[in-house]
């Protein structure tokens, strides 16, 4: 299904797409929902005795704001941008990425759980794993992304 139709009216710029509220919407259930997958089948890979793992997670803001300064995408953030409004920024990218075609849930998935090493189990270690693997998401999506500021 194309969903163009609902970005149209999103100016080209890199302030406009990282600051839209309803972009952050849409990104927050597609980051969610990504990571959770990507979690449950890295942990049941690593799993020892073929124990299966489902995960529904909530990602935090920390691991998305960390994420998106890693990868040098502060511009598309408004100005002053908490860790709050940053994580907004790429939730928004990444909705934005997926509406426009140019990335798939299932390559979303992968490139996470490509990235996501070490102990995911324990929060800390988890934090920078999963930041890590973010970065790499939205490294793979930036040439996807319009280079204009305003």
């Amino acid at each position: 299904m194309d969903f163009d139709f609902l970005i149209e009216n999103i100016p080209e710029t890199k302030k406009a797409i990282g600051t839209d509220k309803g972009l952050a919407k849409i990104g927050d259930g597609i980051v969610n929902f990504t990571y959770s997958l990507a979690k449950s089948i890295y942990l049941t890979k690593e799993s020892s005795g073929n124990k299966v793992f489902r995960t529904g997670e909530k990602v935090s803001k920390n691991i998305l704001a960390k994420a998106l300064k890693d990868a040098g995408m502060k511009p598309f953030a408004k100005n002053r941008a908490d860790s709050h409004d940053l994580a907004n920024t790429v939730e928004a990218i990444i909705a934005y990425v997926w509406l426009k075609g140019n990335i798939s849930i299932e390559e979303i998935v992968d490139i996470l759980l490509t990235n996501l090493t070490g102990n995911i189990s324990h929060r800390l270690k988890e934090v920078n794993n999963a930041a890590n693997a973010f970065t790499h998401l939205l490294l793979k999506i930036k040439e996807d992304l319009p280079e204009k500021e305003l």
